[in-house]
């Protein structure tokens, strides 16, 4: 009896060290343990109907953003008011807005950041232009000179226009511009020739060309003033910066999608209306921005201009308001 507790007492002792001796050699020689990963943050999108949302939309239909441990959640607005409102109280994380919104946002403390361009110009590929009503008799930039142009007031789209036309030559007074804040309706007007010119973003612009409008000017001339940009609100990157990094690489990816094949994406640019549907299928996807956020003379230039215009009245740090550390 002694003897075969003796023996069942060495077995068992052998059988724990042989536990331990295997569970060292595991962590010595294999894989350590792995974490289990952490748990997918959710990011709230605001997003207007326009055509710099297209990487976004890529990303969630190709499972980008999933593959990268991120739950997007896109709440779509009808108008920049409408964006800012939702940003405002909380009930969206992030949006496509452009550097005039993110110091108006910012002008009495930081509150929202931006991490990328959205889009941004090139010799190639414009993002605004102004046209003329085909029966204006305007056949170049010097025949703006005096004639209202049709913007909207205190945005990127008059800051654009009044930064273009003076880069082509015109002086400041003889630059006239009439507030006509919705698009459509800047269309609209442009079309009767009741609005002799207008700026007008892409791919509207397109629509309004092939209506009868006369492209005048657009900001391949001069694209170091156009571009729109990817903005969080800060709480949420100073809580979230591994959601905002795991979506700027989806973003990365979709945007490298787009590139490569600009015409398999008729299909979305239709079911989420980000082209006027008389243009799908001749309209062409241009090369979307890759990587970059705004440079510090970019920031300083529409600075200058937004306390020239009385919107801001003191100046903003680029550091504060740019963050170029979740770039891939």
């Amino acid at each position: 009896m002694k003897t075969t507790l003796s023996i069942f007492k060495l077995l068992s002792i052998g059988l724990v060290f042989a536990l331990i001796l295997g569970a060292c050699t595991s962590a010595g020689n294999g894989s350590p343990p792995t974490a289990p990963p952490a748990a997918a943050i959710k990011l709230r999108i605001a997003v207007l109907p326009i055509l710099d949302t297209l990487p976004m939309y890529v990303a969630q239909q190709e499972g980008l953003f999933a593959a990268n441990n991120v739950i997007v959640e896109f709440i779509p607005v009808a108008s920049a008011a409408e964006r800012d409102q939702i940003i405002t109280a909380g009930q969206a994380d992030g949006m496509i807005n452009e550097p005039l919104s993110t110091m108006l946002y910012n002008k009495n403390g930081v509150q929202v950041q931006t991490v990328r361009y959205a889009r941004a110009a090139t010799p190639q590929v414009s993002l605004f232009r102004i046209l003329a009503a085909g029966n204006s008799g305007i056949q170049a930039v010097g025949d703006l000179r005096g004639v209202e142009i049709g913007i909207s007031q205190g945005t990127v789209i008059e800051y654009l226009s009044d930064r273009l036309l003076r880069a082509e030559g015109l002086t400041p007074d003889e630059i006239k511009f009439i507030a006509v804040p919705k698009i459509p309706d800047r269309m609209t007007l442009l079309g009767t020739g009741e609005l002799k010119a207008a700026m007008l973003p892409e791919p509207s612009a397109s629509l309004a060309i092939q209506q009868g409008a006369r492209l005048i000017l657009d900001d391949t001339r001069h694209p170091e003033f156009s571009y729109s940009t990817i903005t969080f609100r800060k709480a949420i990157i100073d809580q979230h910066p591994q959601a905002i990094q795991a979506f700027m690489e989806a973003i990365e990816q979709a945007t490298s999608l787009i590139n490569a094949d600009p015409a398999k994406w008729s299909t979305l640019l239709s079911d989420q209306k980000l082209v006027p549907p008389s243009i799908i299928g001749t309209f062409e996807v241009p090369p979307f921005v890759t990587a970059g956020v705004p440079t510090p003379a970019q920031w300083d230039d529409a600075l200058a201009w937004a306390r020239q215009k009385g919107l801001l009245d003191r100046d903003l740090a680029y550091a504060d308001s740019v963050v170029g550390i979740f770039l891939p």
